[in-house]
C-alpha cells in the first residue's frame, strides 16, 4: 500500500496572528495520524520567515521523511510548495513557467515498496477569487500548462497523481458560500496584520466593482434567509471549468470516486464550505485506489487547530501484475486449451 496526503499548511505553518507562533506540533500530529508515505505540502514555507529550522523542516525531521522543496515564487507575499516522503526518490523537477503558472509545479518521482515508480505533481493554482470568471480562466490556463507537462506520462500510461490546492470547485459539488462568508467577515473583524498570513479577507474575494455591497455581505451571515439565497446564487455563479478540464483529460477525482454523495469539504477548516483540495490519479493508478478521505481531526485535535485547510488522504494498493496465459494439454480430448 502507498498512502498519499495532500495538505495546505497555511503560510508555511506560522500563525502570524499569534506573533509568528509555529504550528509544527499540530501539523505533525495531523499528518502522522495518516501514516503517509508521501505528503504534498502547499504553502510549505513563508518567504518572510527565515529563522532555521523552518516549520516544514521541523515536520520533516519529526516524521523522519525526506524534504524536497519546490523552488521559489516570484511574489514576496506568496508561498512555495514542497513534498515529504519516506520512499526512495528517483528524481525531482521544478517546472517554473512565469506568466503561465503563478507558482512553480513540483514533480517528484519515487519508488514504491514493490519497486514500481510513481510520479507526484504538487499543484497550487491561482486563487484570484475577486476576478470571478476571469480568475477561473487563469486557473484553466495553468491547468492546460500542467496537462502539457504531464502529457508524456499519460501517453506512456505511467502512474502519477496531481495533488494540492486547486482553488476550484468540481462540477456538481455543493458550496456553502454563507459559511465561507461568515468565516471571512469574522477574520476581517479581527485582522490587524501587516505581514500576509494566508487567510482570505473580504476584498480578496469580492470584485472591485462590487465592493460597494460589502456592508450587505457582512449582514448576510446574520440572516438564515439571506444565507440560503446567497448559497443558491453562489452555487450557480461559482465557475467549475478548471476541474472539468482535468476530468476531460482522464484524471480521476479520488475522493469523489470513493464518496459519490459526501460533500468532502476541505476549506476553511474552521467553517467547512467547499472542496478545493484534491488528489487526482491517472487511470492506471486509479485502478489501485483503495480509499480516500478528508482528515477532520486526530485524537481530539481539530484540523482547524493546525491549518485553514483539511488534508486529504488516498491509499493505493499494490499494482496487479499481469497473469501469463497458461496453456494446458487435455489428453482426454487431445486438444489445446488456454
Amino acid at each position: 500500500m502507498t498512502r498519499i496526503v495532500s495538505y495546505n499548511i497555511l503560510a508555511g505553518g506560522y500563525s502570524l496572528r499569534q506573533n509568528g507562533e509555529r504550528r509544527s506540533p499540530q501539523l505533525t500530529h495531523i499528518i502522522r495520524s495518516a501514516q503517509p508515505d508521501i505528503v504534498g505540502v502547499v504553502e510549505a514555507t513563508h518567504e518572510q520567515m527565515k529563522q532555521r529550522p523552518l516549520v516544514i523542516e521541523e515536520i520533516a525531521e519529526a516524521l523522519d521523511m525526506q524534504l524536497i522543496k519546490g523552488g521559489h515564487v516570484d511574489r514576496p507575499n506568496d508561498y512555495p510548495s514542497a513534498l515529504l516522503t519516506r520512499l526512495p526518490v528517483v528524481y525531482s523537477r521544478v517546472h517554473a513557467r512565469p506568466g503561465v503558472l503563478e507558482r512553480p509545479l513540483l514533480e517528484v518521482c519515487v519508488e514504491e515498496s514493490d519497486g514500481q515508480q510513481l510520479t507526484v505533481f504538487v499543484v497550487h493554482l491561482s486563487a484570484a477569487f475577486s476576478q470571478g470568471w476571469a480568475g477561473d480562466h487563469l486557473r484553466q490556463r495553468e491547468v492546460r500548462e500542467i496537462l502539457r507537462i504531464t502529457a508524456p506520462l499519460r501517453e506512456e500510461g505511467r502512474p502519477h497523481v496531481l495533488i494540492g490546492d486547486f482553488n476550484s470547485l468540481a462540477p456538481g459539488d455543493p458550496f456553502k458560500a454563507s459559511a465561507l462568508l461568515r468565516y471571512i467577515v469574522h477574520l476581517d473583524a479581527t485582522k490587524r496584520l501587516r505581514l500576509p498570513d494566508g487567510h482570505p479577507h473580504l476584498n480578496f474575494v469580492v470584485p472591485p466593482r462590487l465592493r460597494f455591497l460589502n456592508p450587505l455581505l457582512r449582514a448576510i451571515p446574520r440572516s438564515k434567509l439571506l444565507s440560503m439565497l446567497f448559497d443558491a446564487a453562489a452555487y450557480c455563479y461559482a465557475p467549475r471549468g478548471t476541474i472539468r478540464l482535468l476530468r476531460a483529460a482522464g484524471y480521476i477525482d479520488c475522493y469523489r470516486r470513493m464518496h459519490p454523495h459526501s460533500p468532502g469539504f476541505t476549506c476553511p477548516a474552521g467553517a467547512p464550505a467547499g472542496r478545493i483540495d484534491y488528489i487526482f490519479a491517472s487511470p492506471t493508478l486509479a485502478a489501485r485506489l483503495a480509499s480516500c478521505s478528508e482528515i477532520t481531526e486526530s485524537e481530539g485535535l481539530p484540523g482547524s487547530d493546525a491549518s485553514d485547510h483539511l488534508p486529504v488522504m488516498a491509499e493505493f494498493g499494490t499494482a496487479v501484475q499481469p497473469v501469463p496465459s497458461v496453456v494446458e494439454w487435455d489428453s482426454a480430448t487431445a486438444r489445446m486449451s488456454s
